[in-house]
């Protein structure tokens, strides 16, 4: 069976329907291109006998992209084949757009990446109007570029600055915005109207001709040499390296394809872009990217740490306890799935503000369009608030997210837990605690989990899945089902105090301010977080966060250390904690001061106050960046070790996915494992040698980490 169906009909009208065999999409590998060439080549046979060409698919979706199993093999060393071989795949793309004869994509459901550059090498793109299919230009998100000929063909359709978005974000659209951007053409009701209406297109266009091939084409919005073009290209790459801090080279190569293949003709410009591409595909950026955020992510979605043997399950009415920010928050991804909440407080009125959250949250997306007010109405039906237990009877699932604070944990435990269906789960949303001994006060342990969300919880996709010591597998895959019901992505660690991304997202924040600590000036510090790759400065966060919850969440760590017969150990940071919280009345965001101020008409700056307190202009002169650097990803990698070694983490995937999706881990590196395996088992471990020695034995090689140097083993 072929890749490609060829049906001449006795109408003239050639119909390429795509439809690999043994998959559920279509992709670009190598059976995909040899259907292509073959069909291409009995085309321009017969090419006196066809009228037009229909370009559609014989699956659910139109066309999924370029098979990154393939691209995540290529090495340097394949660089000059893979060239030949994107070169050869274009010619017959192209081969169909200038044949003269009108082609059109008959687009059935999401044409992402290849696939709707295949779409965008047709005269003519129609779409069922679907708002659940999707189409764009995503290769960005995974360190890559559109390499065929998306960086080409889009700005010559709609312009250099309308196609950035698509390009260098990888913003998705529906069908109906993607008419309105100029992407397609026109909107179908149905399969048989699109076809109808591309037959339409046919008959009356017997003859076509892209624009970019029509002599004295211009480029929408001008091009780059154009005044007005020109004064925006010559700021473009300092905004993009101030967005990227130089960590993401998919964005400038795809800001050079775009900007130098529009100042040559089409085919010269596509060559451009095969170079651009196969640098990316070869690049150590790309292959991190590719592997965490498609490969381990997909493992991690198709249940990869869920216990098998349980039916999946889902819940039906969640019970919520604490209305603040995280617990109103829950409620609100809850209900927008579908799901029935009871959102407790002490007091109603509580219990309404937190409802309230989700109102403000739901208006915005009305106001913009992207819900109805009857689908508003509808989710603020499912959400219950109440301040009383009897509320909670029926939960198949309740979710404590109240202080960070063991007896108050325990005492609604005990208070609520009775509440709940027969085998119904009981969960902590605790960020520190461990849930072995938040369970002591559950009459069923077995039935008790955590389950961390991140603030803000609309946003946060990542929920982290903790089991406790007498945690059941059923109970973690109900658990886990629940985690995927309400749209997040789960990753499972076993029991310790901070779990795995409190520890990790701790070390980073800790290691900032112990910088301050030495003397360092607090811009460097930031400056150097965001040149690492992270999203934020440590000071910023820790801000954030509010340095007393910090202070809270260290005494309650202590008191449980001690009572557990341990030894407390203070690391630097916590001096400068106390001083600011203690001495300066600074207590971060919330409370309006802290390492930054927060004037009410402007923008967050540091405190000018950090310098005469903190700073030592020796030190702060003679400090290297790249020491900084290394320090903020370092620590967190090696406490990521620490939790593969004690058992806190099962798997690498987990590591990383939770890194980045967790604490913001550089994605470039493709989370905190995968940056030890991208700079090299053996040289990291001696880096982190080298750090240990100039900054302490925070930064020591784990054993686990020493062995796998020794071994000259990755992580996998």
């Amino acid at each position: 069976m072929t890749a490609i169906r060829y049906e001449l009909a006795s109408d003239q009208i050639l119909t390429l329907t795509i439809d690999m065999p043994g998959q559920s999409a279509n992709t670009m590998n190598g059976e995909f291109r040899n259907a292509l060439s073959e069909v291409v080549g009995k085309a321009k046979a017969e090419l006196d006998n066809i009228r037009g060409v229909i370009l559609t698919s014989g699956k659910k979706t139109f066309f999924a992209g370029g098979d990154l199993n393939e691209l995540h093999k290529v090495t340097r060393e394949d660089a000059q084949a893979f060239e030949a071989m994107v070169n050869a795949l274009k010619a017959d793309m192209r081969a169909l757009e200038t044949s003269g004869k009108p082609v059109v994509a008959a687009i059935n459901g999401a044409a992402l990446g290849g696939g709707l550059e295949l779409a965008l090498a047709c005269h003519h793109r129609i779409a069922i109007d679907n708002d659940s299919i999707q189409l764009g230009l995503p290769e960005v998100t995974l360190g890559l570029l559109p390499g065929g000929g998306g960086t080409q063909r889009l700005p010559r359709m709609i312009g250099l600055e309308a196609a950035f978005p698509f390009l260098m974000e990888g913003k998705k659209v529906n069908p109906k915005a993607a008419l309105k951007a100029g992407i397609i053409d026109e909107l179908a009701d149905s399969a048989e109207d699109m076809l109808a209406k591309a037959r339409e297109f046919i008959d009356a266009n017997p003859k076509c001709q892209q624009p970019w091939d029509q002599k004295g084409f211009k480029l929408p919005g001008g091009a780059p040499h154009h005044p007005a073009m020109a004064q925006k290209l010559a700021i473009a790459p300092a905004m993009l390296k101030q967005k990227t801090k130089g960590c993401y080279p998919a964005s400038e190569r795809i800001l050079s394809a775009a900007v130098e293949g529009a100042q040559v003709d089409f085919d010269n410009g596509s060559l451009i872009e095969t170079r651009y591409f196969a640098e990316l595909v070869i690049g150590q950026v790309a292959k991190n990217m590719t592997n965490t955020f498609w490969f381990q992510l997909n493992a991690l979605n198709s249940g990869g740490s869920r216990p098998t043997g349980y039916a999946k399950e889902n819940v039906k009415k969640v019970g919520i306890l604490g209305a603040g920010m995280m617990g109103a928050g829950i409620a609100y991804a809850t209900a927008t799935r579908g799901v029935e909440v009871v959102l407790k407080d002490v007091s109603v009125e509580n219990a309404e503000k937190g409802k309230h959250y989700s109102e403000q949250l739901l208006a915005k997306k009305v106001s913009r369009g992207r819900m109805t007010t009857e689908n508003k109405a509808d989710i603020l039906a499912r959400i219950r608030p109440t301040d009383s237990v009897s509320d909670l009877a029926g939960c198949d699932l309740i979710i404590e997210a109240v202080f960070e604070d063991s007896d108050l944990k325990a005492k609604v435990t005990r208070e609520t837990e009775s509440a709940l269906v027969e085998n119904g789960i009981f969960a902590s949303n605790t960020s520190t605690i461990p849930i072995t001994q938040l369970a002591e006060a559950s009459a069923r342990p077995e039935n008790f989990i955590g389950l961390h969300f991140f603030s803000p919880v609309d946003k946060m996709q990542l929920v982290e899945i903790i089991v406790g010591a007498k945690t059941s597998d059923e109970t973690l895959a109900r658990a886990f089902d629940y985690v995927q019901q309400i749209g997040k992505i789960p990753i499972v660690v076993n029991d310790s105090r901070g779990f795995f991304t409190s520890r990790v997202f701790g070390t980073f924040v800790n290691e900032g301010i112990s910088m301050l600590a030495e003397g360092i000036h607090p811009s460097s510090i930031e400056n150097a977080g965001l040149f690492a790759g992270m999203p934020v400065g440590p000071l910023a966060i820790s801000d954030e966060v509010s340095l007393t919850l910090m202070q809270h969440i260290r005494a309650q760590s202590k008191k449980d250390t001690e009572a557990s017969g341990g030894t407390w150990s203070p690391h630097p940071a916590e001096a400068v904690i106390d001083q600011m919280v203690d001495r300066q009345g600074r207590k971060g965001k919330a409370a309006g001061a802290g390492f930054y101020d927060y004037p009410a008409n402007g923008k967050k700056h540091l405190w000018p106050e950090l310098e005469h307190l903190f700073v030592d202009k020796a030190k702060a002169a003679s400090i290297e960046l790249q020491d900084l650097k290394d320090r903020i990803l370092f620590i967190q990698a090696i406490e990521t070790v620490r939790c593969l070694e004690e058992g806190v983490l099962k798997t690498v995937a987990d590591a990383n996915i939770g890194s980045i999706f967790g604490i913001g881990f550089a994605a470039w590196t493709g989370g905190a494992i995968q940056f030890i395996n991208q700079y090299g088992v053996r040289a990291f471990t001696e880096r982190a040698s080298t750090l240990a020695a100039r900054y302490g034995e925070r930064f020591a090689p784990p054993k686990l980490l020493v062995e796998k140097a020794e071994a000259n083993a990755i992580f996998s």
